[in-house]
């Protein structure tokens, strides 16, 4: 089942297309990265997800569904930075909020021990650190606990441990099942946290699906040796690689994904006479990926 399916969606402001015929679509039980730079139109499409604005063209799906407000009722959304009253507490924002979704009173000693701002729900919003902001408007995002959650820029602005607290708790509410479609510009996050990813450039979508196949479409052997020439030497007689990178102390053997075999490769350096003082498997990185794709 999908969670949302999107379908040749446009997005105009004047002559600005925001967004250009986009289409992909969101597995139940997933952790689903919207990447692009600033501009990139990811802000906007879950904008019109969420009926906040409304597409030039193209449509979407909520749980297979026409999205109507008894599907929306499902979702939780943090669509922008938190925005509480400064001089009530968190448990008292929380009633609000409640409140005015018509759901979730109960569920607010929950929300706040999951967040982890139980000891701290009678402080004023006014001293809460950035992180526990971001912890508190997600935590607003759980009442009525929705099965899927739509955020967009979770860690946006946040010190390291402040992304790292932000990053466990995603994990977190996804080990509990629940869906969460998250929009970031860091590639760092999306890497670490998502198990599926559509990449956005400028309003196009250039690449969509499991980040796995999306984002390492090959093995990267780096190799060393004391005697570099005679390594360079001995590795063009190897076979199975697809291009071979000389640096300064490294030579970089690239495999199509999964072939890769180093146990293999120090074995035929060690007969060929080298022994390695560097041997190292890598993926393509996600930056070095996504750049490719962008640019």
């Amino acid at each position: 089942m999908s969670i949302l399916s999107v379908e040749n969606l446009c997005k105009n402001y004047g002559q600005v297309q925001a967004l250009k015929g986009v289409s992909f679509s969101v597995p139940r039980g997933t952790v689903f990265g919207i990447l692009g730079p600033n501009g990139s139109g990811k802000t906007t499409l879950l904008g019109i997800i969420m009926d906040i604005l409304k597409p030039t063209s193209g449509s979407y799906n909520l749980f297979d569904a026409t999205p109507d407000e008894t599907y929306r009722r499902k979702i939780g959304t943090f669509l922008e930075t938190p925005n509480f009253y400064h001089y009530l507490s968190a448990q008292k924002n929380l009633e609000i909020a409640a409140a005015l979704k018509e759901r979730g009173a109960q569920d607010i000693p929950r929300v706040l021990d999951l967040v982890n701002l139980t000891q701290r729900k009678d402080s004023r919003f006014s001293t809460y650190s950035l992180g526990m902001k971001q912890r508190l408007a997600i935590a607003s995002c759980l009442l009525g606990d929705p099965e899927v959650l739509i955020l967009d820029e979770p860690t946006n602005g946040l010190d390291p441990v402040g992304i790292a607290e932000i990053r466990q708790l995603i994990k977190q509410l996804h080990q509990q099942g629940k869906t969460i479609i998250m929009a970031s510009h860091l590639l760092d996050e999306v890497e670490k946290v998502c198990t599926h990813v559509a990449i956005l450039k400028k309003g196009n979508l250039v690449a969509a699906g499991d980040v796995n196949e999306i984002l390492a479409n090959e093995d990267i052997v780096e190799i060393g040796a004391t005697d570099m020439k005679q390594l360079a030497a001995i590795v063009t007689s190897m076979q199975g690689h697809s291009n071979i990178k000389n640096q300064d102390k490294i030579i970089q053997l690239f495999y199509p994904i999964g072939t890769a075999d180093v146990e293999s490769i120090n074995k035929h350096c060690f007969n060929s006479g080298v022994v390695l003082n560097h041997l190292q498997l890598k993926k393509k990185s996600l930056e070095a990926k996504f750049f490719e794709l962008t640019n």
